[in-house]
């Protein structure tokens, strides 16, 4: 049997991880390959959900969500521990200053979690024996995890992001990509992105889409969602609390379509470190009942089911596995039209794209919600889009050929 190990930065319940758990199932049913696992920071909801059949090689792993007060102490006493293992906090500070310097330079903004991500790579215990197939299947530290500490035929790594925009750079990554013999894009978008960042990585960069357990959605979906007796419209996000995911501008349209006479609950599935600022923001405006954080939910799928719409108006995406499986359920679909979102869906023809703003998303939704016609027409046209694309596996699997 061919041994693939793959490396992801957590477990937590997030579309890359959701994917990645799809992915390993779909080669465990072929009974061709042996499959490891291994987590830059052992924590996260979806380790319960790995097959038994999937050798884990973190010594301790944990089900708790890195979101939580008790994930955040554990991430920090990681960090603090890498920091002082074999002093090499010490020896990368230089370098971390420089990298975040970097980032403010090339994104705008800083985000020190990027910035922790090669020292969290670099204190990490490398995996014994060699693979046939190596894969970081999410950005920075699996990646410099694959580059520098696994020893495997063929690597390859995995983009799911706008890479800029996400705060990655080149200083940072110092070179792990030369490294790695394919990287895979979720999306051509994406892949565009990374190109304008990394050009001369152009040749071994190709397509592989988020793999999708369509039936699994389906039946799921079947579940109980909401009990909360509400008959109004239903507006439904799937996301974690994030800059990112723009949900102070989905609380400001959230709050004009109430003054229009619009009697709306919208619902958040998810969680993260805007929450507080959110709930400020909801308390302001006087939407505590109407705009609701409902935190992170093991099943979305029955809440997601029960939407009038579902929305997805983010900042940035690579592509959302969150859009998708709105799709698998034929929903009506208003999102921004970034990078990702506007691959997913044609607009006017299986779902609504916006530019994003409070205006422009609050005109969205008020139009979807005054064309019933136009909305059945879109969950329509949604159920018959190609999900499935079997070609993106086999040219993984080709590498170990």
């Amino acid at each position: 049997m061919k041994k693939i190990l793959f490396v992801i930065n957590t477990m937590g319940r997030a579309g890359a991880e959701t994917a990645l758990i799809n992915l390993i199932n779909k080669l465990l049913s072929m009974k061709e390959y042996e499959i490891s696992l291994y987590a830059i920071i052992p924590r996260g909801e979806l380790f319960a959900r790995v097959p038994k059949e999937v050798h884990i090689l973190n010594k301790r792993c944990s089900c708790d969500s890195v979101l939580s007060l008790s994930g955040r102490l554990a991430i920090m006493g990681q960090a603090a521990g890498a920091f002082f293992k074999h002093f090499n906090g010490f020896k990368m500070l230089p370098e971390m200053i420089r990298n975040i310097l970097a980032q403010k330079k090339e994104t705008g903004r800083i985000q020190p979690d990027k910035a922790l991500w090669r020292l969290l790579a670099a204190s990490a215990d490398a995996p014994d024996g060699e693979y046939d197939l190596g894969v970081a299947y999410i950005e920075g530290a699996a990646a410099y995890y694959l580059a520098d500490k696994v020893r495997a035929k063929q690597k390859a790594a995995f983009i799911h992001i706008d890479y800029q925009k996400a705060g990655y750079t080149p200083a940072m990554d110092q070179g792990c990509y030369d490294k790695i013999q394919r990287i895979f894009t979720v999306s051509d978008e994406v892949k565009e992105k990374f190109c304008g960042v990394y050009p001369q990585y152009r040749e071994k960069t190709m397509l592989f889409r988020n793999l999708l357990d369509q039936e699994r959605i389906r039946q799921r979906a079947k579940e109980t969602g909401f009990t909360d007796g509400f008959k109004g419209i239903r507006l439904v996000t799937v996301g974690r609390l994030h800059y990112q995911k723009g949900y102070d501008i989905a609380i400001e349209a959230c709050a004009k379509l109430r003054e229009m006479g619009y009697d709306i609950r919208w619902n958040i599935l998810g969680d993260g470190p805007e929450r507080a600022n959110l709930e400020k923001q909801i308390a302001q405006l006087g939407m505590q009942e109407h705009f609701i954080l409902m935190g992170a939910v093991d099943n979305p799928y029955p809440y997601v089911n029960e939407a009038t719409i579902y929305v997805h108006a983010t900042r940035f995406e690579g592509k959302s596995i969150a859009i998708e499986e709105a799709q698998v359920l034929g929903k009506t679909i208003v999102a921004s039209d970034c990078t990702g979102n506007t691959e997913q869906i044609i607009h006017g023809h299986d779902g609504l794209l916006l530019t994003l703003n409070a205006e422009n998303l609050t005109n969205t939704l008020k139009y979807a919600l005054d064309h019933p016609e136009v909305c059945e027409e879109l969950r329509r046209n949604v159920l018959h889009k190609q999900l499935d694309h079997p070609e993106d596996l086999q040219a993984m699997l080709a590498m170990m050929e």
